[in-house]
């Protein structure tokens, strides 16, 4: 195995452990067959570029080739972003937790109150959340949806609570969902240093 696999394999496996993250949902997240995942990151196997791209985008990383010569200033940002890095990722899978904690918290109010069509329209919330990047606010955010609901369960006065819930959790989804549109918006602008085949003939 080169230097090289071995370091790229190492890289996506920590990148992924520190969103906590197993190689199931990596692999249904990216696309990429589990058993392919677990090559890449034990160096057992040549990596495909479109396989590296598929997680590397998942993992919030980005391929880039850079001169030799400046590979250790690269390095060098790279070491000093990590730190951030490594704290979003923890957000980020905190986040995950909390929807999941949420997820069982509605099917179960969901058996009591089968009636109530807005739980369902927040479990199809929580579903959708869990296939993006939650925000830092966005944890707060969700931690009072778990909050609001809870009360719910603990009291069942008033469905109040759960059209609450409801509002908070859309409310998220909306801005998740404007802050993606905008970045897709910006990476469609044509960068003015990059180049195409046709430019030249």
């Amino acid at each position: 195995m080169s230097y090289a696999i071995e370091h790229i394999g190492k890289t996506l496996r920590d990148a992924r452990e520190a969103r906590e993250l197993s190689q199931r949902a990596l692999s249904a997240m990216a696309g990429v067959p589990q058993s392919h995942i677990s090559k890449i990151e034990n160096g057992a196997v040549d990596l495909r570029v479109s396989s590296l791209v598929a997680l590397a985008r998942v993992l919030d990383l980005e391929l880039v080739l850079v001169p030799r010569k400046a590979t250790p200033a690269v390095q060098s940002i790279a070491r000093s972003s990590a730190a951030p890095m490594k704290v979003a990722a923890e957000g980020a899978g905190q986040a995950l937790k909390e929807l999941k904690r949420m997820q069982n918290e509605v099917a179960q109010l969901a058996k009591v109150h089968p009636n109530l069509t807005e739980l369902a329209q927040i479990q199809q919330r929580v579903r959708e959340l869990q296939h993006v990047g939650i925000p830092r606010h966005g944890l707060e955010a969700l931690r009072n949806v778990s909050n609001t609901l809870k009360a719910f369960k603990k009291h069942q006065t008033s469905v109040n609570a759960v059209l609450d819930a409801l509002a908070q959790i859309n409310k998220l989804r909306n801005e998740i969902a404007h802050s993606l549109d905008a970045s897709s918006s910006m990476k469609a602008v044509r960068s003015a240093y990059s180049l195409d085949e046709d430019d030249h003939g």
